[in-house]
């Protein structure tokens, strides 16, 4: 299952690129979230989600690359089997920003990918709002 979504900021490319280095930027792609360690140039999230009708903890790895963010679910729950994802930057112009956000995975055998199709589809949307929000700030 594939998720893409991408928008144009005007802002320059390391303008762009110190905003994803940036912690806050990381805790407010998912609400409710915060950094738990960072060792190693790794961040690690914890977040307090509702999905398919319960409450539970989803963490995530954060790793920062020339090109963006790299980041990947700790898949340790009911749903998914993987879940990997990309934040690339690509200058546009000097002084105009290309922002892709991509997300792949896949979902454990008894959990129908119909079922959390939408919910993924509403995340990548709130991620594009506060990523967009936090690059138009800087």
């Amino acid at each position: 299952m594939k998720f893409e979504n991408e928008f144009v900021v005007r802002k320059p490319l390391a303008a762009c690129a110190s905003v994803l280095e940036s912690d806050a930027t990381i805790t407010s792609l998912f609400p409710d979230t915060q950094i738990v360690s960072n060792q190693g140039g790794v961040r690690e999230t914890r977040t307090r989600v509702s999905a398919l009708g319960a409450e539970s903890i989803v963490r995530f790895k954060f790793k920062s690359r020339a090109d963006g963010l790299r980041f990947e679910k700790i898949c340790d729950g009911r749903v998914w089997r993987s879940l990997e994802g990309n934040i690339s930057l690509a200058a546009v112009n000097p002084e105009t920003t290309r922002v892709q956000i991509a997300m792949d995975g896949s979902t454990r055998a008894l959990v129908p990918e119909f079922t959390i199709k939408a919910p993924m589809k509403d995340q990548l949307q709130q991620m594009t709002r506060a990523l967009r929000a936090r690059m138009e700030q800087a």
